[in-house]
């Protein structure tokens, strides 16, 4: 058994191999890595139970023969008792099996989604300039799930074939030594077909998976321009070559259907056959057909059944495993796509401490020589530009639309890398790479999501009071916002704000940056769209909320140059 066992667990495991998909997966693993163990050890003590039914099964049908002139019900009583037992037995096993194996692929899942949000957002570092939104969503909703059964299936399943199919064949052999030795000549012939079969499979699988994150990418493209689209009246065109992408995503689905239904009917036949010459050596030894030297020639009726009962249940394992290795090759082409995704290529910056403003000193801003170049453009964005600004100070970027401000911003707060130069920031006289945890971000347009007024705000301070959130209002000066509204702090919102004028949406995002109390401000055109009355309430509010914090404040509005402390002027990448 061990000798068999070893060359299909071997051959199977090549995730063991070191290659770099393989020991991600394995390191990816690692974390839901007890539970699976647990569910492969609960799956292979279930076939205990299956001996003990097929044992009473066995025993029923001898008692039966070894009575011709009939037997009392009550003969049969012992017998089905085993055999209830050892169903029950299985029953409860394998639904601790599948119970452990879920919350060991769950863990796993959360770890990798929390992972991928945390490298697609930059919360402690600059963002990735080159990752797709549509990539890191279609990571994140589909292809992390592509793990999912290589998780619950085929880990569990090696472990689950060397206990499960161990036990089973031992009990084979107990009754029939020959019998058992023929599933062991039959086992080594399963890996050699999933070793082909699985090679086609990756490929296939790494191509469909390809083509639907290309489908969803190009879809999302055409909504987003569908306006465009309607008014050139190019919308037939857009539908009629998203059907072409949609009949490629369903080819490539059917190939890697095929080649699963393929190597499925392979093991079934394979096991099938060996099920069949078992139970004809059974039925020459039982008709007293059989003479062959070295070949037992008698056996009972109870040990003739109970070898043919177990023979499928010693391939069980090796069935799940085959459909496992289908799996595997599912989760090795999903590992290809989303080891770019988790791969930083590079260092990120320690997370700031969350300490409140008041405990964390304003830091001094330090850009030397900062270059930024954005990807499909041959202008760079910044060109070599240099910014020195004490703590506390309040620092306001002017010029035209495309002349770098909101890129320059990004740079300071840490969110976005420069391709040449370093961007600081400096505490307490130490220079340390700009974090986007000393930050508060207040966007243009604010960004609002669905849900309550209250649930908006708390994403800054999500351990905030109402009396908190009442008190941040009050200091900024928009206490008339909430009488303004239905609700209060739980009216509605829709997607971007929907419910609010840009005035009131805009006083939210700065009442967020006060609950946020970061000590570096980054303001991103913050008066924008707004009516002079509005303007006037948010610089008043801003003046407030500059308050012992170092400011930086990108706009086109006058009215803000007289919260500055100094200015720089941008044009097309350079200071003036």
């Amino acid at each position: 058994m061990s000798t068999a066992t070893t060359v299909l667990l071997d051959e199977l495991a090549t995730d063991r191999a070191g290659t770099p998909v393989a020991d991600r997966l394995r390191d990816w693993a690692a974390v839901g890595r007890p539970e699976l163990r647990r569910a492969g050890l609960l799956r292979g003590a279930a076939r205990s139970g299956t001996v003990v039914w097929a044992g009473g099964l066995a025993w029923a049908a001898q008692r039966g023969v070894d009575a011709p002139h009939g037997v009392a019900p009550s003969a049969f009583l012992v017998p089905a008792l085993v055999t209830a037992g050892g169903i029950a037995l299985r029953a409860v096993l394998l639904s601790a099996a599948e119970a452990a194996a879920a919350r060991g692929a769950r863990a796993v899942r959360e770890s990798l989604r929390a992972r991928l949000v945390e490298a697609a957002l930059p919360a402690h570092g600059p963002a990735r300039a080159d990752v797709d939104d549509t990539a890191v969503t279609q990571a994140v909703d589909g292809e992390v799930d592509e793990l999912g059964d290589w998780l619950t299936e085929y880990l569990p399943a090696r472990t689950t074939m060397l206990l499960g199919s161990g036990l089973v064949l031992a009990a084979i052999a107990w009754r029939s030594w020959f019998v058992a030795l023929l599933v062991l000549v039959a086992t080594p012939l399963l890996p050699a077909n999933l070793k082909v079969i699985g090679l086609g499979t990756q490929t296939a699988v790494r191509a469909q998976l390809t083509a639907v994150r290309t489908y969803r990418s190009r879809l999302l493209d055409h909504l987003r321009g569908l306006p465009t689209l309607v008014g050139l009246g190019a919308h037939d065109e857009a539908a009629g070559a998203l059907a072409g992408y949609d009949r490629e995503v369903a080819g490539r689905t059917e190939k890697v259907l095929r080649i699963a239904f393929l190597s499925t009917a392979w093991i079934e036949l394979l096991i099938t056959g060996t099920l069949a010459v078992v139970a004809t050596y059974c039925g020459l030894v039982l008709l007293d057909y059989l003479r062959l030297p070295l070949v037992p020639d008698h056996m009972s009726l109870s040990a003739a059944l109970f070898v043919l009962l177990l023979v499928p249940a010693y391939f069980a394992p090796a069935r799940e495993l085959a459909a496992g290795y289908h799996a595997r090759a599912r989760a090795t082409a999903a590992a290809g796509l989303l080891a770019p995704l988790l791969d930083t290529g590079g260092v990120t910056t320690a997370p700031a401490a969350p300490a409140a403003r008041r405990e964390t000193p304003a830091p001094g801003l330090l850009l030397e020589a900062v270059t930024v170049r954005h990807p499909g453009r041959s202008a760079p964005a910044l060109d070599e530009v240099d910014v020195r600004l004490a703590p506390g100070c309040r620092l306001v970027v002017t010029g035209p639309s495309g002349a770098g401000k909101s890129t320059l911003l990004a740079v300071a707060a840490g969110l976005l890398a420069p391709l040449s130069g370093r961007a600081l920031h400096v505490l307490d006289g130490r220079s340390v790479p700009a974090d986007p945890g000393r930050v508060a971000w207040v966007g243009q347009p604010a960004h609002l999501l669905p849900g309550t007024l209250r649930e908006n705000l708390l994403l800054a301070r999500p351990a905030a009071s109402d009396d908190e959130l009442l008190d941040a209002l009050a200091a900024l000066g928009f206490t008339d916002l909430l009488a303004a509204l239905p609700r209060g702090l739980d009216t509605p919102l829709g997607e971007r704000g929907t419910g609010l004028s840009s005035g009131q949406s805009q006083q939210l995002a700065l009442v967020r940056a006060l609950l946020r109390d970061a000590p570096l401000l980054c303001l991103d055109e913050p008066t924008a769209h707004l009516d002079p009355e509005a303007e006037r309430r948010v610089i008043s509010a801003l003046r407030t909320l500059a308050h012992d914090r170092t400011v930086l404040l990108a706009t086109h509005s006058p009215a803000l140059l007289d919260l500055a402390d100094q200015v720089l002027t941008l044009d097309h990448g350079r200071t003036r």
